[in-house]
């Protein structure tokens, strides 16, 4: 669909949302955090980039007790697509410039009997425009009651809004999440979504159900799981299984590509690296 006037309306609602989504994620891992350890408090540190033109990124990260690494990444930038890398973007070929707003949230967990978290959303404009994110959850050891939990929140917040969504997009999450050299897949999938356009107002209620759910369900599974033992060896395997998720974003992460293509802050492009991971 190609951009009309009211372009500019749908980027202010779209990036309004994602920045409002920003400090709602970020409450609630601080408030995970202080329900964990009373008294100790632990705060998102800020980080923003606004020195090139017509870039903005806040990018949020904490260190904690529960979450041994959570980034929460908003932006919205514009500018000129390299010409080489226009050519794969809708609408790109003939005019590079584009503007794009969006939220992405990475979290990596001190203990391993909860899954790192994988999500994003965000609206993107060349001559033309769609929403693009999606949710996926990458856990270390095995849970499959939390497994089949988990896409049925997924299933029924998409049926919602279309019964073909669900299908639809977790078959897509898990051709994507896939990594061809390992000839595996990088957890359990979820959903995933790009190029989707058909109605403004109704995508975009579809984009903050998402958010919305994501949200409840990394508050489920961690509230849940947080004060469960674990032990050495369950350490090590998640720090291999971080392995994995490293080796995918660097590989063949879109988003990763986008930012380092683009000329976006290094740091919050490579905000889904954990703290720590393990090679054999």
């Amino acid at each position: 669909m190609k951009i009309k006037n009211s372009n500019l309306r749908y980027k202010l609602v779209a990036r309004n949302w994602f920045a409002y989504l920003q400090d709602v994620i970020c409450d609630k891992i601080e408030e995970l955090e202080k329900h964990y350890k009373k008294g100790r408090n632990n705060k998102f540190k800020t980080f923003k980039f606004d020195k090139k033109k017509g870039w903005y990124q806040e990018h949020r990260i904490i260190h904690g007790n529960v979450f041994e690494k959570a980034s929460v990444n908003f932006s919205e930038v514009s500018g000129k697509l390299d010409k080489k890398f226009a050519k794969e973007i809708p609408g790109a070929k003939k005019n590079n410039s584009f503007w794009a707003s969006g939220i992405s949230v990475v979290v990596h967990m001190k203990n391993p009997r909860i899954p790192a978290m994988h999500f994003n959303t965000r609206f993107i404009c060349t001559q033309k425009f769609w929403f693009g994110g999606g949710i996926d959850l990458t856990p270390c050891l095995k849970n499959d009651r939390e497994k089949n939990w988990y896409h049925n929140q997924l299933k029924k917040m998409c049926n919602h809004h279309n019964k073909k969504y669900y299908s639809k997009y977790k078959k897509w999450c898990d051709k994507y999440f896939y990594l061809p050299h390992r000839k595996e897949t990088r957890g359990i999938g979820g959903i995933f979504f790009d190029y989707h356009f058909n109605n403004f107002g109704k995508d975009m209620e579809f984009v903050r159900d998402v958010g919305r759910i994501f949200t409840e369900i990394m508050t489920n599974l961690v509230s849940k799981n947080m004060f469960l033992r674990w032990s050495k060896k369950d350490k090590q395997i998640q720090l291999i299984k971080r392995g994995r998720y490293v080796e995918f974003n660097l590989l063949y992460d879109r988003g990763t590509k986008f930012g380092l293509k683009t000329g976006g802050n290094v740091q919050a492009v490579l905000m889904s690296m954990p703290p720590e991971a393990k090679w054999k």
